[in-house]
């Protein structure tokens, strides 16, 4: 099908992020009696088909809460270059490249006559080009509260394609993994999430991309005061000797994002670090790059990510 301009009501929340105006209504009647759902998000208000058929997705943590619910075969397009390995059935050949998240391939989108883009994070940019083909809906999210995050993005996709029940019982399943990791971490000790990066390392703590460990899961901030910048502060050696953090969650973002680079293990193999208690008392976890710094989201990628700071918490 063919889509004209969309008309977009984006005054009154355009600069709010999506925890702040995400909101579903629906489904209206289109003028051709065909079921339409208006969805207000991070950039406007959007009306799209109900139950669309035809998707090109330009954010892996909503491809991930997508392929969770099933709809992965609604998907026609999306970036394909550095998929992560368990998203890796989308480098088939019936799902078209379009491009980067950054750089999205208007032309080759226009061409697949998708029903709907959903796109976030990194792609969020390109919205007043892409909305020009077809609906678009920015499921950005940059609240300081990841689970309410994921809650609000995974409830408007299940609006969008009438999978509400299907979002409640996979968000009870969620819900039951948090609290059983936040028993757990009760007695937990003071923990320092790093992440190494061309061989240099950042610190993150409570309010950070990787807050989910404090804010969400309980688990006790070795250093309670460290910036918030999107990249971590960053810090020496001689910081972590320092602070001598109880347990140590390590993300390689140089494998990641499949970079060349030293690993982090080996960064930090050196006495300042190894001399820390996490690392004497063989608390250090090595979390997944992928899903922690490229998706950070997802209904089923945050999933993994609880049951992996559980995991480590048996130790």
């Amino acid at each position: 099908m063919s889509h004209k301009p969309l008309v977009l009501a984006a005054l009154a929340c355009a600069a709010l992020p999506l925890a702040a105006c995400g909101t579903t209504t629906g489904p209206a009647a289109s003028s051709a009696g065909q079921p339409n759902v208006t969805v207000t998000h991070a950039q406007g208000t959007s009306t799209v088909p109900a139950a669309p058929g035809r998707v090109v997705v330009l954010d892996l943590a909503v491809l991930d809460t997508l392929d969770t619910l099933g709809l992965g075969d609604t998907v026609v397009g999306l970036p394909k270059g550095n998929l992560p390995e368990f998203q890796s059935g989308f480098k088939a050949d019936k799902y078209a490249a379009v491009g980067t998240f950054f750089e999205p391939d208007v032309e080759k989108i226009a061409e697949l006559d998708p029903d709907v883009i959903l796109i976030g994070g990194r792609s969020a940019k390109a919205y007043p080009e892409l909305a020009k083909i077809a609906p678009t809906v920015d499921l950005t999210t940059s609240g300081p509260d990841a689970l309410k995050d994921v809650r609000e993005q995974s409830q408007q996709i299940g609006e969008i394609f009438g999978k509400q029940d299907l979002v409640a019982d996979k968000l009870a399943a969620l819900e039951s993994k948090v609290a059983d990791v936040k028993a757990k971490a009760t007695n937990a000790a003071p923990a320092l999430v790093l992440m190494t990066s061309g061989g240099k390392v950042s610190a993150f703590g409570a309010g950070s991309r990787f807050g989910l460990i404090h804010d969400s899961l309980g688990v006790p901030t070795a250093v309670p005061d460290l910036e918030q910048d999107s990249h971590g502060q960053a810090v020496s050696f001689e910081f972590i000797a320092k602070k001598n953090p109880a347990r140590l969650f390590v993300i390689d973002r140089d494998a990641a994002i499949g970079q060349q680079g030293t690993p982090a293990a080996k960064v930090l193999d050196n006495p300042l670090v190894t001399g820390t208690t996490a690392w004497q008392d063989g608390k250090v976890t090595y979390l997944d790059g992928a899903r922690w710094y490229i998706l950070g989201g997802g209904l089923g990628n945050t999933t993994q990510m609880v049951e992996a700071v559980g995991a480590a918490l048996t130790t």
